[in-house]
């Protein structure tokens, strides 16, 4: 059995933590060019809770499947989205004093009707999810 020198050990180390420096440097970029999908829903309804249980001008942040969604109820009825934005996957919340949907990272702002983009850099509108209410209960997702 060969003895390995002190120089030749030092090398082998080097070389070990250069590959671990060049791994965690690689993986954040190959993690950017293929983000996960947002489209991780439940299959089936989930129910939110009664219509009293979000006064008017109010919301509500519920699980839904990976993500969160952001239950409304606005002037013109509840209304649901995904509280993901679609600027850098930030979680959006509910203002009551402004009445709009606005994302902390990066000052995006939502409208809460159709979940159309007011101002800031998110791209596009908030993913709407399917709303139903039966006798007073209400429901996001699924085929409701």
């Amino acid at each position: 059995m060969s003895e390995i020198s002190r120089r030749d050990f030092i090398n082998l180390i080097k070389k070990g933590l250069a590959a671990t420096g060049f791994t965690a440097l690689l993986a954040p970029f190959i993690a950017y060019l293929y983000p996960p999908s947002l489209e991780e829903t439940p299959p089936d309804p989930i129910r939110v809770g009664t219509v009293d249980d979000i006064p008017p001008g109010e919301s509500l942040t519920i699980p839904f499947g990976r993500y969160p969604a952001l239950v409304i109820n606005t002037d013109q009825g509840f209304r649901a989205y995904s509280a993901v934005c679609t600027h850098f996957a930030c979680i959006c919340k509910w203002d009551v004093a402004d009445q709009v949907i606005h994302c902390p990272c990066h000052e995006g702002f939502f409208e809460p009707y159709e979940g159309e983009v007011i101002s800031g850099p998110p791209p596009s509108p908030l993913g709407k999810i399917p709303l139903k209410i039966t006798n007073g209960e209400i429901f996001i997702g699924g085929s409701v």
